[in-house]
């Protein structure tokens, strides 16, 4: 079924009508010195509020969530007063922006974490290496979540929601993707539990709908959205059936009205394995009874494309707004777009964060 829309169609998410369908995609940009955000930040995300909706970065919900250096975290009052600066900053531009809550799981490092070791569903090591304040280090084998501490960290990322809430945000994202704490839950190759947490799909399923519960009875479901990446094989990720696992999850979302549900496509280095699904989005289409966002390689043509198929509400785009602080307009211009450059995506300062050039304003005829 084709329809007439587009990516400067506006859209009603939850209790927002959005200017247009284009997505800022959450992207870690690690810039929060100390894992406090900043004024850098604020302009960075402000360039970028002609957005229909940004989601920002991951941001842990506790100390012990921390998986990178320099990323950002909302467990503090500092924390918190540094993301108010970035929500004002957007709100004067006329922007939305959601909050992600993260938590890092497994992909972590005990010299992140104050020598304590990273936790998990079961005692099994990431793959992959990452960078540490020792340097870059291979992952070690976390420790298992006892039954008991599993309330705990729920409660970790209501108490996120509330401080987003507090610092200004218009909604949050629950990070379930990507290989990080959700996702470790909902996946098998992850979660070989023998509590309720663990063995089924709906018992792998709980603590990623326990989480939901938490922070929807923070903001109201319809300001709460969820990202999972049912494909994507980051760290070690994988599942003995991901379309029935994540058919069950997504399913399970429907009952709470969440703002929406954000898919990712799998990536080429998921591609070359050649045992993914791909494309995703289609498929959990047809389960998903709300607002869907979709992100993976998508352009002005193929964002308009699968909006004018039905295939998704939104799109999200990741790379080409941080090039492009004003994508929405080169969109609508058909103008050139900058490159990124992928040797500043993770750089501390504001070199390939806030100086990626805007259109040339051009003249008004008198």
């Amino acid at each position: 079924m084709t329809s007439n829309i587009n990516l400067f169609t506006p859209v009603q998410l939850g209790p927002y009508t959005l200017p247009n369908r284009m997505v800022m995609a959450p992207m870690t940009r690690l810039r929060a010195i100390d894992n406090v955000p900043n004024s850098l930040m604020a302009t960075y995300y402000a360039q970028r509020a002609t957005a229909g909706l940004i989601v920002t970065e991951c941001t842990m919900v506790s100390p012990l969530s921390l998986g990178y250096v320099n990323c950002p975290g909302i467990y503090s009052e500092e924390q918190v007063a540094g993301w108010r600066q970035v929500t004002d900053a957007v709100h004067e531009k006329g922007g939305r922006i959601f909050l992600q809550l993260w938590h890092s799981g497994r992909v972590s490092h005990p010299s992140l974490l104050d020598g304590e070791l990273p936790v998990a569903p079961s005692a099994i090591a990431a793959s992959g290496t990452l960078h540490t304040p020792i340097g870059k280090v291979a992952m070690e084998t976390p420790r298992a979540l006892e039954t008991n501490e599993i309330p705990e960290i729920v409660e970790q990322f209501r108490k996120g929601a509330e401080n987003a809430l507090a610092a200004g945000f218009d909604g949050v994202e629950l990070h379930g993707a990507f290989g990080y704490l959700i996702d470790q839950f909902v996946q098998d190759c992850t979660n070989q539990r023998t509590d309720k947490y663990g063995g089924s799909i709906e018992n792998r399923a709980r603590f990623m709908l326990e989480v939901v519960q938490a922070v929807a009875s923070v903001w109201g479901a319809n300001r709460v959205g969820i990202k999972l990446s049912p494909s994507n094989t980051y760290y070690g990720m994988g599942d003995s059936n991901p379309q029935e696992t994540f058919g069950y999850a997504i399913n399970a979302l429907n009952p709470f009205g969440l703002a929406y549900l954000h898919l990712m496509e799998p990536d080429k280095v998921d591609l070359a394995s050649g045992d993914v699904m791909n494309p995703v989005t289609p498929y959990y289409r047809k389960i998903y009874r709300g607002n869907l966002i979709s992100n993976g390689g998508y352009d002005h043509l193929k964002g308009d494309s699968i909006l004018k198929n039905s295939g998704a509400d939104l799109v999200s785009f990741g790379k080409l707004f941080i090039a492009n602080p004003d994508l929405p307009k080169r969109f609508e211009l058909n103008a050139s777009l900058n490159a990124p450059n992928p040797k500043t995506f993770y750089a501390p300062d504001e070199k390939g964060y806030t100086d990626y050039p805007f259109l040339a304003v051009q003249p008004t005829k008198s």
